[in-house]
């Protein structure tokens, strides 16, 4: 399996999404354990794009292939996981672009980071109506809320929406962070929001940081 495990994680690395999918599809059609796929080959691979992101050695389009390649080897594998009753999780979060901006690329790849690092993940798209995170966090309850904003025009939302969070008593239940172009820590301090992720790899390790706490 050490082998099976070992081209997962170089199809991820590589960014090549065919193979991802072929090899996810032969898991199911070999019998393999498919959260020792998932943890022990996928994940692996996309845990060292963003790495190798982190060392410079990647561009943000090595890491969005190479998330693009997770994904494509999740929609097939978690089906048959959610059968078996799931994995593992570390924790559940909540995601999405606030109302009004529909950038998808820095969410999606923070939604890939947190599957492959064992987060259940909620991801509401793009142009998410304020009221609708705070009904969503009400519905799942997270332990964490991400909210990306990447116009200066947009992020004025995630001000909103920890404000309803708070009217509806429901700040209290969850971390918020907050991420995308134009924000900032000093932002993040300053609208009440838990932390902020200059990145998906650092959003990633910001949950983790938080949920420790």
């Amino acid at each position: 399996m050490k082998e099976f495990f070992s081209q997962c994680e170089k199809a991820v690395l590589e960014g090549d999404k065919e193979r991802s999918v072929r090899l996810a599809g032969e898991a199911l059609e070999k019998g393999h354990d498919i959260l020792g796929v998932i943890e022990k080959g996928f994940s692996v691979g996309v845990r060292g794009a963003g790495a190798l992101w982190e060392q410079g050695e990647y561009f943000l389009p090595d890491l969005a292939f190479a998330a693009e390649a997770m994904k494509a080897a999740m929609a097939i594998l978690q089906p048959e996981l959610a059968k078996k009753g799931g994995g593992r999780t570390r924790g559940r979060v909540v995601l999405g672009t606030v109302q009004g901006d529909i950038h998808d690329i820095g969410r999606s790849l923070v939604t890939t980071m947190l599957l492959a690092n064992n987060y259940e993940v909620v991801d509401l798209g793009a142009d998410v109506p304020d009221e609708r995170f705070v009904s969503e966090v009400a519905a799942h309850r997270p332990h964490v809320l991400g909210m990306s904003a990447m116009l200066t025009t947009t992020m004025s939302g995630q001000a909103r929406v920890i404000a309803l969070l708070e009217e509806n008593g429901l700040r209290d239940d969850v971390k918020v962070i907050v991420g995308g172009a134009p924000t900032s820590e000093s932002w993040a301090e300053e609208i009440g929001a838990d932390g902020h992720g200059e990145s998906a790899v650092a959003a990633v390790r910001l949950a983790g940081a938080l949920l420790e706490d």
